[in-house]
């Protein structure tokens, strides 16, 4: 990968869909016996609720920022992530990444005030089966005394808004005009909850997660439809490449693998 001065250098996260018809035990909705054998998953996962803030007319989303909120079982207090996201245009369509495609990106968030001077947002090229995203995210921990490791509910509306709006980052809060971030957050609604599962494995030496989210069906009211996500990170970009290869065509053997891409947030802000 070609790396650009002034700008930010990323890390990279592979990230594959897989059946849940094929990997996930049909009376549980857990990983099945084949699946945690393959990825040596152990029996209790970690509890992850998850919801997202934004105006009934997702103005937030449609600025491309993802304003998240999430409570993770074994931690105390709430994370909360701002998240920019900068699509990485594939000429070839190839699925592989091109280190011209990803400098635009970096040049675009650069453009923005997103460069190696600022040290306080993470970069992360988030690589799926065929489509790559540029996130720049900044996250915050809040503790709440009421907030143990034990628990994993969110807070509600009106206290999700005061939390976003306590914590927010300046570039967050005037990106369009002055104080645009807390105008929008002050008109905010929830997207979600969700409450998801990880499962921390790994893969021929590579750490890899396992993810189940049961997201509200798009077809009734009532249904779910559970999301089988595996993914692992890296911090080197030739590595990634050859991994995502690897890995892509293990789950396609398996027949594990669903071959498209789809993004969860948006999955979130379409169904809640």
């Amino acid at each position: 990968m070609a790396e650009a001065k002034s700008t930010m250098v990323p890390d990279f996260e592979i990230k594959f869909l897989l059946d849940n018809s094929q990997v996930l035990d049909p009376a549980s909705f857990k990983p099945n016996d084949f699946l945690r054998s393959a990825l040596t998953l152990p029996g209790k996962p970690i509890r992850m609720n998850v919801q997202f803030l934004d105006t009934p007319a997702k103005e937030i989303y449609n600025a491309g920022w993802s304003p998240r909120i999430r409570k993770i079982e074994g931690e105390s207090g709430y994370e909360l992530t701002f998240k920019k996201r900068y699509p990485i245009i594939d000429d070839q369509a190839d699925g592989a990444i091109d280190a011209i495609d990803l400098l635009t990106a970096l040049n675009l968030a650069k453009g923005d005030g997103f460069d190696a001077t600022e040290t306080k947002y993470d970069a992360q090229v988030e690589w799926g089966f065929e489509k790559q995203t540029l996130s720049i995210s900044r996250k915050k921990k809040v503790k709440k005394d009421s907030v143990g490791k034990k628990e994993i509910g969110l807070p509600d509306e009106e206290e999700s808004r005061k939390l976003l709006v306590e914590e927010i980052p300046g570039k967050f809060d005037d990106w369009s005009f002055q104080q645009w971030g807390r105008s929008l957050l002050s008109q905010a609604v929830i997207y979600g909850p969700v409450l998801a599962e990880r499962y921390e494995g790994t893969w021929e030496g590579v750490e890899v997660d396992v993810e189940v989210w049961p997201l509200r069906s798009k077809d009734t009211e009532t249904g779910m439809d559970n999301i089988v996500e595996v993914s692992f990170k890296s911090d080197n970009g030739n590595e990634a490449g050859d991994k995502h290869k690897a890995l892509g065509k293990y789950l396609a053997e398996k027949g594990w693998l669903v071959p498209h891409d789809l993004l969860k947030t948006q999955l979130i802000m379409d169904r809640y």
